[in-house]
């Protein structure tokens, strides 16, 4: 199989400006926009681990900085940013219509996959993109976050958690009853919060591309290519 398209790219929100990593596999049959956790970055080596699945499963990736140099700058001092989840959902958002002004994923049906916070602005932006966002994945997630946005998500979610990680899956399980959507825990034996322990990160990209296969290029995602 060729390896991925990758291209650096720039998606604005507003005056802001997010970097980017697109990568487009040949054949895409979808495209799922990641949001990262709190005071990390599109060069997250667990989240890009993932990608690199997906891509081999046929699905483009965008990893994309939710703050910009100058936040991030400022966020490693003052931690100002890392939980402005409504700034991070409209980010999210932001990256969802540039995909769809984009020439080479224009066609291609979105999902998002957020991690640790990075869940909540999923979430928030599914909320916000009905019609847009067609499923979201969270891993290690706090989808509590997202507060009343959680009643208005219409995409299928599935909700990876790790079975070591306790207070995150009971925050997990108050989010599900908050949510009308089709919802659905996955809690994998013996992981961390992080998914650092062997094997334990490949389950999770197993259950993502089972997931995404199922929620996001069978929802009619072919035809709209």
């Amino acid at each position: 199989m060729a390896q991925p398209v990758i291209d650096a790219v720039q998606v604005p929100d507003g005056s802001a400006r997010l970097d980017g990593d697109l990568r487009i596999p040949d054949s895409a049959t979808g495209l799922v926009i990641f949001a990262h956790g709190s005071g990390s970055s599109r060069f997250s080596t667990r989240n890009r681990r993932v990608a690199e699945a997906l891509d081999r499963a046929r699905f483009a990736t965008l990893l994309l900085d939710l703050l910009t140099k100058d936040e991030e700058s400022i966020d490693a001092y003052s931690r100002e940013f890392r939980f402005d989840i409504p700034r991070l959902g409209r980010r999210m958002i932001a990256a969802a219509d540039w995909a769809r002004a984009d020439a080479r994923v224009r066609t291609l049906p979105i999902g998002y996959f957020g991690a640790s916070t990075g869940a909540a602005a999923a979430l928030i932006a599914a909320a916000e993109r009905p019609t847009e966002c067609r499923t979201v994945v969270s891993r290690g997630g706090r989808p509590d976050l997202a507060g009343t946005a959680l009643a208005m998500v219409k995409a299928p979610t599935l909700l990876i958690v790790g079975g070591d990680d306790a207070p995150v899956i009971d925050m997990n399980r108050e989010a599900m009853r908050q949510m009308r959507a089709q919802v659905k825990l996955e809690v994998v034996p013996g992981a961390s919060h992080l998914f650092e322990e062997p094997g334990t990160l490949e389950r999770v990209e197993q259950l993502a591309i089972e997931w995404f296969a199922q929620t996001l290029t069978h929802a009619g995602g072919d035809s709209q290519r």
